[in-house]
């Protein structure tokens, strides 16, 4: 039998209708056109409870999103679950994604959230000039790390 693959989950979060806020999915859809191997790339507006069961399946996950403020061009963060779950309609948090993860499916993959500086955050489709020059670097960033991953086989 063999053992099974070791893979990343990269999941990008915001509004692509609120400028800058759609840097997460940016992300996810310029990793997407590179094809990685053993990275299962998902976008969406939010984080729901649901991804709790995708992520259970892989070693790493990188959450993707636009950050107001904090430093330029990206900040990481570990992530750990949170140890009680609280969350409305409108917003789940990593560390309770984490957390369903764990509870309920018996999986602790390693966790990041992946800050990207933005600037405006107005209803207004499309990245500020700045916005994008993080997004490059951002993208650099994560293929490096998924390179550094994959030689320690995901440890």
């Amino acid at each position: 039998m063999t053992s099974p693959v070791a893979t990343a989950y990269i999941l990008g979060y915001g509004n692509p209708g609120r400028r800058d806020d759609g840097l997460g999915p940016a992300l996810v859809a310029r990793l997407e056109s590179l094809r990685i191997p053993d990275v299962v790339l998902d976008s969406d507006y939010q984080l729901n409870i649901e991804d709790g069961a995708a992520i259970a399946g892989h070693d790493h996950v990188l959450f993707v999103d636009a950050a107001e403020s904090g430093p330029e061009p990206l900040e990481l963060k570990p992530v750990r679950p949170a140890s009680s779950i609280e969350f409305t309609s409108h917003a789940v948090s990593p560390e309770a994604i984490l957390a369903i993860c764990e509870d309920h499916f018996s999986a602790a993959p390693k966790a990041w959230t992946l800050g990207i500086r933005g600037y405006d955050f107005d209803f207004v489709e499309g990245l500020t000039p700045r916005a994008q020059a993080n997004l490059e670097e951002a993208v650099a960033f994560v293929i490096e790390k998924v390179r550094t991953w994959k030689e320690t086989n995901y440890g």
